[in-house]
């Protein structure tokens, strides 16, 4: 081979090699675009009179899809239950089973009887800002408590769990802390994010 073919072949190959690197740069670009992120909901108790409130928050990055959600006294500190009548375990004061917000978030949900421990909501779809929130009287079942029997503290509520089950990923689970909220982390999405230019 001569020296001007030896040239044309090397101009030839030349930006065919210089294309590799840029290739694999635009790879790595895209794949940092990508960034896993979750659906992060908080749930808060708040004592109240004459009816308690549990409220459910997306405060995550992404939507929760159609998914079950339990909510279980049973380990609570205080032994909780749930009053919704007159005649039952519950003391003096009741109140029944109440959605007051989100009630389009739920296609049902399971209502409670008078000393039952677990709620059941059967979610729609939650997007990121969203909120459930429901009333009910919930009290314990010590003898001697922080607030008396029909008034419940953040202690009282410490080790209540809610556990959540998305479609065929797994469940996930959390408990309630003294002061009085659980955050749950749902399965991760995908969330796409504009480059930089």
């Amino acid at each position: 081979m001569n020296r001007n073919c030896a040239a044309t072949a090397f101009h030839q190959n030349a930006p065919r090699r210089r294309a590799q690197p840029v290739l694999v740069m635009a790879g790595v670009i895209c794949a940092l675009c990508m960034t896993a992120a979750q659906a992060e909901l908080q749930l808060t108790f708040k004592e109240g009179a004459p009816k308690d409130r549990f409220s459910i928050v997306n405060v995550g990055d992404c939507a929760l899809g159609a998914s079950v959600m339990e909510i279980d006294l049973a380990g609570s500190a205080a032994g909780l239950i749930f009053d919704t009548t007159g005649r039952g375990a519950g003391v003096d004061v009741f109140q029944p089973f109440e959605v007051v917000r989100g009630a389009a978030h739920l296609a049902e949900t399971s209502r409670p009887l008078d000393g039952d421990t677990v709620v059941r909501l059967v979610l729609k779809e939650l997007a990121p800002g969203d909120e459930i929130a429901f009333t009910i009287d919930v009290d314990d079942t010590l003898q001697r408590s922080d607030l008396g029997q029909i008034r419940v503290s953040g202690a009282e509520i410490e080790g209540a769990s809610v556990r959540l089950s998305e479609g065929n990923k797994p469940m996930v689970q959390a408990a309630f802390t003294s002061s009085a909220t659980a955050v749950l982390l749902a399965p991760d999405c995908q969330r796409h994010e504009s480059a930089a230019p």
